[in-house]
């Protein structure tokens, strides 16, 4: 096989060298992360065409995430590339898009994850330990502000401006411990864990015992049973569920209290304890770990009981206790809206039909107007789940590239209306109203509703 790649005039034509009706390689396996099928065929590209951003490479000859060019390259004659330009590596067919919209997101993509990868810069991918900790720097010098100055202004008119400011940037405390669960906050390890302690311990999250869960979470997002955050429930867990779980679970706004209830006791159908290194969520080589942030966390509950005997109760209430509560509204909403509420039901899997590449597909971006940026980008949220590795100052570019990859499967997110995202308020309530459960087989499946009787 040989083939040669012009551009003129920013139109590039490809050329395949083939036997009429182009060369069929069958059996093509796809890599394990997922991946076309089919067989594959080299067709002659018309003349002149402008080629669309797509990535034109056999996929499926390798069982691994490997591109084959080793292999290829025994079979090609030297080619010309006539052109400053990234040569794509595979030609991409996606699902055709019908009028009446009927693109199925659940049928298996034609791309892998290596080639989404592949579309990304490879600056994306570099972790800058003094960028990251400049937001360290901003979001706690901004904490202490605001504390300092509604305590020294200390009247009625702020106290609710103070809450819900404060508890914004709790939950940007929150992501930058995130990030240093996932290790895109740095490569050195220790410094990971100290700034993940730091800004974990300081809102009564276990470092480590998070981390660990959340890693569950990020390898099987997307499945039925074994995702571990805000995950389906059957109908057969909905239908057992008590009346006071079933409230909880799914009815607003108490739903959206969950988080510290599931750092003690996991979502339904789930057991153990966060900081408890017996827990189901460990293996006995992290014991430690987790004791190590166990101990972080009661530290922090004692310095607040001491600063409360040593304040008062009502000025902890006001500085802490309140914007603790809004950070924890804040992490509740925008864990489950990245993965449920989107105009057309999103997949679960189950079986064989589930993958990590196709789990991470189900994810969903979001706009959160102002706080994007304060809650740094986490609504860039299918690029993370994919490759968390990313740094978060590098999500937005890292989605841009991915976007021609992806194609139909990548859910645009709606803008934000303005400065605050008010069009979520909306979404969240469908979304309580209509994603009860999901059938309890079925290798693909969407939430339902129970109808009220």
């Amino acid at each position: 096989m040989a083939g040669t790649m012009l551009a003129q005039g920013g139109r590039m034509s490809v050329s395949c060298a083939a036997p009429a009706g182009g060369v069929a390689l069958p059996s093509l396996r796809s890599s394990k992360f997922g991946g076309d099928v089919s067989a594959f065929r080299c067709r002659n590209v018309a003349k002149g065409m402008k080629l669309k951003q797509q990535v034109v490479r056999p996929v499926g000859l390798f069982p691994s995430s490997e591109d084959g060019f080793g292999f290829l390259k025994r079979f090609q004659r030297p080619r010309t590339v006539e052109a400053n330009v990234a040569v794509p590596t595979r030609t991409l067919v996606m699902p055709e898009e019908k009028e009446d919209d009927s693109f199925d997101a659940s049928a298996p993509p034609p791309f892998t994850l290596s080639d989404i990868r592949a579309a990304i810069p490879k600056h994306c991918w570099e972790k800058n330990v003094w960028k990251s900790m400049s937001y360290v720097v901003r979001d706690v010098a901004i904490v202490f502000g605001l504390a300092a100055g509604a305590a020294y202004l200390n009247n009625w008119f702020v106290w609710p401006l103070y809450w819900f400011a404060q508890g914004t940037m709790f939950w940007a405390l929150f992501v930058l411990g995130h990030d240093c669960g996932h290790g895109s906050f740095s490569n050195n390890k220790a410094l990971n864990s100290f700034v993940g302690h730091l800004a974990h311990s300081s809102i009564l999250v276990p470092f480590h015992g998070w981390r660990i869960s959340h890693r569950t979470h990020h390898q099987n997002h997307g499945h039925v049973e074994n995702d571990e955050s805000w995950h389906p429930l059957t109908e057969k867990m909905y239908r057992d569920l008590d009346g006071g779980s079933r409230t909880g679970r799914l009815t607003l706004p108490w739903a959206m209290f969950a988080y510290p209830f599931y750092l003690w006791g996991r979502s339904p159908g789930k057991e153990g304890s966060h900081y408890d290194p017996k827990s189901d969520l460990f293996v006995p080589s992290e014991k430690n770990e987790v004791l190590t942030s166990t101990a972080c966390w009661t530290a922090m509950v004692a310095l607040l009981l001491g600063l409360t005997v040593a304040a008062g109760p009502m000025w902890m209430l006001k500085l802490y206790v309140v914007p603790y509560w809004l950070n924890v509204v804040w992490l509740d909403v925008v864990t489950y809206l990245h993965h449920h509420g989107y105009d057309k039901k999103v997949p679960w899997y189950r079986g064989e039909e589930w993958n990590y590449m196709r789990g991470g597909l189900s994810t969903i971006d979001r706009d959160y107007g102002i706080f994007n940026n304060i809650h740094h980008d986490i609504g860039t949220h299918v690029v993370h789940h994919l490759f968390p590795q990313i740094p978060h100052y590098n999500l937005i570019e890292a989605t841009e590239a991915v976007k021609p990859v992806l194609g139909k499967y990548y859910r645009e997110p709606a803008k934000s209306p303005g400065p605050f995202p008010t069009h979520l308020f909306s979404t969240l309530l469908k979304s309580f109203e209509e994603d009860h459960y999901v059938k309890d087989e079925g290798n693909v499946v969407f939430y339902q509703n129970d109808p009220p009787q």
